[in-house]
């Protein structure tokens, strides 16, 4: 409140400083072009035209002001003024001079004829000069401002977004500091010319020898139109030297010439993974939760919560929260409450594991689509709790496919896991036996039941990440199990994206796979969450490698050798052949896993192993 009333009470002493010298800038001009017109000898001046002269100073100055006020001239910041300010202060000053020879012929107030004229060029140039003094002011301090004290920017892309970027640089308060010193384009016909007396010095191959000939303290990427692969690549440079990186995300911050200095963002670990963002078409295919009553599993957690936010957004008749852990879903029901008041957010606390629950929900809302969200997944915590993984992961799963059939749900999704290809651990083993579920209940029930496969979730509970953006902030060591340990990666949005059309598709039995382009090496992702960080690898943050945890490969598989793939209309979604099995024995198999779970079966992997026959426990006798 204080710091509004201060920045109103400069914007007033501003305007009063600015119409008190507007009014000795008129009338100088006018006196001006009377000196003028009598040759710079003002004995020779008619005392006539000294007397119109007086008589119109006061209307001809009130008249003025108020054209001036009505063009806004007292609204704009000059800090900020460019040719449309110009144009303006023109049209003004015509106006004005107009209005100046009316009111003299009117009132029999005539000067020389030339006087109007002179006097109009005299407070053209006038408004000019007082309205660009600012900016003319701030670049000669800023020129000679001591460079030690300043922010070298180097800028890569020399369109458009550069040049108008450049311009707010120098035209903001906030950065006086900074200053642009180079330019990075790697197209040959711009290199060696100048954009707003900047030089464009060279390509990419040059950012590293500049950097360090400038002394660069920050590189901003303001190439908002160029392709992924692109960035990946000169972002990839950018990073091994040791400036700050900053990035103009987008394309859109071009439209009507608008890019800010709030457009600008520190480059994310997202930026250098070099893959296109899935995108899908959500507006189209999202006529299927319309109107209905849609229950998610997990609807706390990182997937589940993107779910209901989605989800809500397209008007369900009824959105039912089922989750275990409380204040998950507690803060998702607030967010959805605030965002979306007219959905019917039903929050449900309850375990997958309890059939009675799960029969109780069923029953008095009986759900058409269900999302399945709800699992343990951390593989070294269930390779320590291989029950619990059963009782959550295929109890839960199957309790929920049983409820589903029978209360006739429409469509059941379930979340999968590229850990469940060959799984060497129980994690993964027990989303493969989830995915068996699925199949097998497709084939006895009405409900269509699919599962979505995917990798790691960038930005999820418990993912690499996060946990590496803790061990940076203590100070580190980053811990990394392997240094060739590879994974593939997507984030939320993505993983929602792939459910959701999953649902869409559905037309039972299918498991949906994301084509997730190169996997990454989590070793690559450490050192470059490092780097961006603002710390130098080997000086002030180590990496720790710890070695591989039980259960854990190098690569994981997205697909079993035994599953074609088919295409959908998403040509990077894919749907996978399920594997065939004998149903019937599976759902024998399924009690006596469970019988094991409960009973707290000292060696449940091998019962795991009975029923997923591509499990191989790794790291355990």
């Amino acid at each position: 409140m204080e710091e509004t009333r201060k920045d109103k009470l400069q914007l007033l002493v501003r305007r009063v400083f600015l119409i008190i010298t507007d009014i000795l800038l008129i009338n100088g001009a006018v006196y001006l072009s009377l000196i003028m017109r009598f040759n710079v000898e003002i004995s020779s001046i008619e005392e006539q035209y000294i007397r119109n002269y007086e008589k119109a100073v006061i209307p001809f100055t009130l008249i003025t002001l108020v054209i001036f006020w009505s063009f806004r001239m007292y609204h704009s910041l000059w800090q900020y003024a460019s040719i449309a300010e110009l144009y303006k202060i023109v049209e003004a000053c015509i106006v004005a001079e107009l209005m100046h020879l009316a009111l003299t012929a009117f009132m029999d107030w005539m000067l020389p004829r030339s006087c109007y004229f002179m006097s109009g060029v005299f407070l053209i140039m006038a408004m000019g000069a007082s309205r660009f003094m600012y900016r003319m002011l701030r670049t000669v301090i800023q020129e000679y401002r001591h460079t030690s004290e300043q922010t070298k920017i180097m800028i890569i892309g020399a369109g458009e977004a550069t040049n108008i970027l450049m311009r707010e640089i120098s035209n903001s308060r906030y950065l006086d500091n900074s200053k642009v010193v180079c330019i990075i384009d790697d197209d040959p016909q711009k290199i060696g010319k100048y954009i707003r007396g900047v030089k464009i010095i060279g390509n990419r191959d040059k950012i590293k020898e500049c950097a360090r000939y400038y002394s660069i303290d920050e590189i901003i990427y303001a190439i908002p139109s160029s392709d992924v692969d692109t960035k990946h690549k000169i972002l990839n440079i950018c990073k091994e030297t040791p400036c700050n990186l900053k990035i103009l995300p987008g394309v859109y911050q071009l439209v009507d010439g608008e890019v800010s200095i709030n457009d600008i963002r520190n480059v994310d670990v997202l930026d250098l993974l070099g893959r296109e963002p899935v995108k899908v078409d959500i507006e189209s295919i999202m006529g299927y939760v319309k109107n209905k009553c849609i229950m998610v599993t997990g609807g706390g957690g990182s997937i589940g919560s993107e779910l209901c936010r989605q989800l809500a957004s397209h008007q369900p008749r009824c959105l039912i929260i089922f989750d275990i852990y409380e204040n998950n879903a507690y803060d998702i029901q607030q967010e959805l409450k605030r965002d979306f008041p007219k959905v019917n957010v039903v929050t449900l606390i309850g375990s997958v594991r309890n059939m009675s629950r799960l029969d109780g929900v069923f029953k008095e809302y009986r759900p058409d689509i269900v999302y399945h969200a709800a699992a343990h997944k951390h593989v070294p915590l269930m390779e320590d709790s291989p029950n619990e993984a059963v009782k959550n992961n295929v109890v839960g799963t199957w309790y929920l496919a049983q409820v589903a059939d029978k209360y006739h749900v429409k469509k059941f999704v379930m979340i999968s896991t590229d850990k469940a290809v060959n799984p060497t651990n129980v994690m993964g083993a027990t989303k493969r036996i989830c995915e068996m579920i699925i199949q097998a209940y497709n084939e006895r029930s009405k409900t269509d039941f699919v599962a979505v496969r995917f990798g790691n979730v960038l930005g999820s509970n418990g993912s690499v990440i996060p946990l590496f953006k803790k061990q940076i902030e203590s100070g580190g060591p980053v811990t990394v199990t392997h240094p060739d340990i590879i994974r593939y990666f997507m984030t939320i949005p993505e993983a929602v994206s792939l459910v959701l059309q999953a649902g869409a598709y559905a037309k039972g039995g299918e498991i949906f796979i994301l084509d997730m382009g190169e996997p990454v090496k989590i070793d690559d992702l450490a050192k470059n969450l490092i780097r961006l960080s603002g710390y130098t690898l080997g000086v002030d943050m180590e990496i720790r490698y710890t070695g591989l945890r039980p259960g854990e490969k190098l690569y994981e598989e997205l697909l079993m050798k035994e599953e074609g793939l088919q295409d959908t209309a998403n040509k990077l979604i894919h749907i996978g052949k399920p594997i065939e099995f004998d149903k019937e024995h599976f759902i024998d198999n399924l009690n006596e896993l469970k019988q094991c779970a409960y009973d707290e079966t000292q060696d449940i992997r091998k019962f795991i192993q009975k029923m997923a026959p591509t499990y191989q426990p790794q790291g355990r006798g």
